[in-house]
């Protein structure tokens, strides 16, 4: 009986040490998508110089090796993908900071999630400028 009390006092030390490294670095892990998510999501005011145009004309860049015309085209669904990515990674990231007990997660679901909440945000956009609400500046313009 003392060495069955002994084995148990032994085991619980084990299981707090094993279960603190992993909420600590699946914390960390979380801090930095959610930083980096931040950084490409359209939420951040000042990103789109620094971060999702150059990867956007980067895109845009790639696929024109292949087929010229496409420069602009891709150039746009990178920047609408970079901005998705982000927006992603927002919400893995605060998953990982904010939950408190660990779930299992359902990548497929979050995944979907963070599409349509990123194409919901797009979706407003254009609907704020389409009733100009918002304005654009002209940039293509001759005068």
């Amino acid at each position: 009986m003392l060495n069955l009390e002994k084995a148990d006092e032994e085991q619980l030390p084990q299981v707090a040490t094993i279960n603190l490294p992993k909420t600590v670095l699946q914390k960390i892990r979380g801090g930095f998508f959610l930083v980096v998510g931040y950084l490409l999501s359209p939420l951040c005011w000042w990103n789109d110089l620094v971060f999702n145009l150059p990867i956007a004309y980067f895109f845009g860049y790639i696929c024109s090796l292949f087929v010229p015309k496409l420069f602009m085209p891709c150039a746009i669904i990178g920047y609408w993908l970079s901005n998705i990515i982000g927006i992603i990674l927002m919400q893995a990231g605060a998953i990982d900071v904010f939950q408190k007990q660990p779930e299992e997660r359902n990548l497929k679901k979050e995944l979907l999630t963070g599409l349509v909440s990123s194409t919901v945000y797009t979706l407003l956009i254009l609907l704020l400028i389409q009733f100009k609400i918002l304005d654009t500046p002209n940039l293509f313009s001759n005068s």
